[in-house]
């Protein structure tokens, strides 16, 4: 039978018994050591062999606009934890807490009233003293990953969640997007630097080595919220942060226009350069060279449920870092509607007849509508997309000013107004020998002046837009309040614009914004008389969020024709979302007559919003000064 026993094969369950009787026989201090010593090799092993950054990344998920990205560093070189595999070691620690826990319980009697077993209740006391230094330093360590990327509370939150999928290689961008379903994206995360003074400190949580990084990495870090996109000059040179500037805004037009153009700003110049021969014949003559303007980008800013960047090309210090504040709030508040109420270009002859009795039968016959109807079919004759649609005529006597009111499709269409204008002159010869044109512009259509005509009855588009920002987003990102943002604008918009026999006028400075974003769009800037026609209105809600609108009744522009051909003009439009003609006659300069809207009504926001906290000094004196250097 001693011999059956001592041939047995040894089996598993012997060896682990063999194995934990060895253990045993180990003194406490030597076990504990073997288990400290294992868990320091281990976890050291695990946290300094992890995947690179680079390997991390791939060629149809590594766009930070789009994905939640890992806390990793800048650096492609740098290694990276095993989180998966540290998160296990973390569920196994609870696992021992919880068998140790068990194991006293169950033996609580013995441990607590032999003195044998006094030491062993010290190393249970000083074992659950490691456990819960363990648990309160590093149980949370495996979930960091997860929780870095998310912004903070509020509309900033909801970033990731709005971008469409966009593939993108290190050269170029490959968008994938619809006109049915563009990207929506959040409120910029930073507030801009002349509009809050603690945003003049330069953030300390920037790699220290940025400048020795590729461009690329740069534009990374700043999609990613890591660099904020107004300190690169200081990070890196004013050169080079327009080149990282227009890599971050080249991905993030990519992923909000449809027509798959991932590099939308390439023609918008950035060295000094202009084809001449678009110029000559088009757009000016005598030409002995050009002048550049710089061009910022404003957003994103959310407008009738899309997001949309709003080019301005200025050189007044601080305008368009304002207005994207305001666009951040405008957006934080969920976005703002704009439509169009009225649509068409003018233009008003000036006849004269032999009498005054002559030039009132004259109004009276354009009135009527089989009359009209002969006008109508003459001008439209002369054009494609121009339609008339009324005759408005205004007697002075002999004279007889006739308002014709044009839709004008995709163009601004003053050019097509005038051809057509001259063809209605001519229709009406027929019926009347004695009219004389005095002028194919009588002044009151009217162009480039400030008249009450296109502030009662528009010119261009007439647009209103409308938002409401959340108190909490007044106090935070605007610093101020609703109610002091309300006062201020009824007593300096209304009040003293009134007092100051305003026409069109009753606003902060619309003309700034409309200017801006008309010499970067190749729209006329002489046009910005009339198209900053403008009246700005605030009311507190019941629920005491702030109530915004700008309603302006003759924005005049175009998207084909004109500065529109030029390619730096065309570069912004197309980074707009409005470039060229619409799928239907009309549609794109709808579209960018909405957006000047809502631009003007972002800065309109934010100026009021200093001049109520009584901050705009110090923001011009910071950002529209320059230091003078010896």
């Amino acid at each position: 039978m001693a011999a059956t026993f001592d041939t047995m094969p040894t089996t598993i369950g012997m060896k682990l018994d063999a194995m934990i009787a060895e253990i045993d026989n180990l003194s406490s201090t030597q076990l504990y050591g073997v288990i400290v010593a294992a868990t320091v090799v281990l976890c050291v092993v695990l946290l300094g062999t992890g995947h690179s950054n680079l390997d991390l990344q791939h060629s149809n998920n590594n766009d930070p606009l789009l994905k939640k990205q890992p806390a990793v560093a800048p650096s492609g070189n740098i290694k990276q934890p095993r989180w998966h595999i540290f998160k296990w070691i973390n569920y196994l620690a609870v696992a021992a807490f919880l068998w140790s826990v068990c194991t006293f319980c169950l033996n609580a009697s013995q441990y607590l009233h032999h003195e044998e077993s006094q030491g062993v209740l010290v190393k249970f006391l000083l074992g659950w003293s490691v456990f819960l230094l363990y648990f309160f330093g590093f149980f949370g360590v495996s979930l960091i990953h997860e929780d870095i990327p998310k912004e903070e509370a509020g509309a900033a939150s909801s970033a990731a969640n709005r971008l469409s999928s966009v593939s993108q290689s290190n050269k170029t961008k490959t968008v994938e997007t619809s006109s049915k379903n563009k990207a929506l994206h959040g409120a910029a995360a930073c507030t801009p630097v002349c509009s809050d003074p603690s945003s003049f400190k330069v953030s300390s949580s920037v790699p220290s080595n940025i400048k020795e990084l590729a461009d690329e990495d740069v534009a990374d870090l700043v999609l990613k919220n890591k660099v904020k996109d107004h300190e690169l000059e200081k990070r890196l040179d004013p050169f080079r942060a327009v080149t990282v500037r227009r890599m971050t805004a080249n991905r993030k037009l990519a992923s909000v226009l449809p027509q798959n153009k991932p590099n939308v700003l390439d023609k918008l110049p950035a060295t000094p350069s202009l084809d001449y021969s678009k110029v000559h014949g088009a757009n000016c003559e005598i030409v002995v060279g050009y002048v550049p303007l710089p061009v910022g980008l404003v957003g994103p800013l959310s407008l009738n449920n899309e997001t949309v960047y709003v080019p301005m090309a200025t050189t007044e210090g601080c305008l368009v870092a304002s207005t994207n504040r305001g666009a951040k709030a405008i957006t934080q508040g969920g976005g703002a509607q704009a439509r169009i109420v009225r649509d068409g270009i003018t233009r008003a002859p000036c006849v004269r007849m032999e009498s005054a009795m002559e030039a009132a039968d004259l109004k009276v016959w354009c009135e009527q509508p089989e009359n009209f109807a002969r006008l109508k079919q003459a001008f439209e004759g002369t054009t494609s997309f121009g339609k008339l649609q009324a005759c408005h005529p205004t007697v002075a006597g002999k004279n007889v000013y006739l308002r014709l009111v044009c839709f004008s499709g995709d163009a601004m269409g003053m050019n097509m107004v005038s051809k057509g204008s001259l063809a209605v002159i001519e229709t009406l010869q027929k019926e009347f020998p004695s009219l004389q044109l005095v002028a194919l512009s009588g002044n009151m259509c009217t162009d480039k002046k400030a008249a009450a005509t296109n502030w009662l009855q528009g010119r261009g588009k007439s647009v209103v837009v409308e938002a409401t920002i959340p108190k909490d987003v007044v106090r935070t990102t605007l610093k101020t309040t609703v109610a002091a943002l309300v006062h201020t604008n009824m007593h300096k918009n209304l009040i003293g614009s009134a007092m100051a026999g305003s026409l069109g006028g009753f606003n902060a400075h619309a003309s700034n914004i409309v200017t801006a974003v008309f010499l970067a769009t190749g729209q006329d800037p002489a046009q910005n008389v009339e198209s900053s026609n403008c009246i700005t209105l605030m009311e507190e809600t019941d629920e005491g969020d702030l109530w915004i609108s700008c309603t302006m009744p003759s924005i005049e522009v175009g998207t084909v024709g004109g500065g529109t051909s030029l390619e730096a003009q065309a570069a912004c439009l197309e980074a707009i979302g409005c470039k060229g003609g619409g799928a239907t006659p009309g549609e794109n300069a709808k579209k960018l007559a909405t957006v000047v809207a809502a631009a003007t009504m972002a800065g309109e926001l934010s100026l009021l919003a200093a001049l109520a906290a009584n901050t705009l000094v110090q923001a011009h004196m910071t950002h529209n000064r320059k230091s003078n250097k010896k």
